[in-house]
């Protein structure tokens, strides 16, 4: 078994005295109810709000609405409080506003086609 070197020692107390930090963050950014948007970016107006009341989004949307063009662009809130769009699948962003210029991005000008709910 190698010898507990002094490097180890630190390395470990570093790690540990992160993990509650990193852990408070987590859990102070999972209740931060994102703000609302309306912009035009790179020619495509995106907008974004809370959304109170039926539909799919309480579910896997968080409360959140978010329209390309006035197109509903399909979210959900993944569990470390991340997004991701039906676009963007796996390219996780920080905010809605992120993720919708994500999916501006990736459309390439392409129209936003409605997303069928189940």
């Amino acid at each position: 078994m190698p010898e507990l070197t002094r490097r180890h020692a630190l390395a470990a107390a570093a790690a540990l005295a992160a993990t509650p930090a990193v852990a408070a963050k987590a859990t102070a950014h999972e209740h931060h109810s994102p703000d609302t948007f309306d912009e035009v970016y790179k020619g495509r107006r995106i907008q974004g709000r809370p959304q109170a009341g039926g539909g799919h989004h309480d579910h896997d949307g968080a409360g959140y609405a978010v329209f390309v063009d006035g197109m509903e662009l399909h979210m959900m809130r993944n569990a470390d409080g991340t997004w991701i769009s039906v676009v963007s699948h796996y390219d996780p962003v920080a905010t809605p506003r992120a993720a919708a210029r994500a999916a501006v991005d990736e459309l390439q000008g392409a129209a936003l086609l409605p997303f069928p709910a189940n």
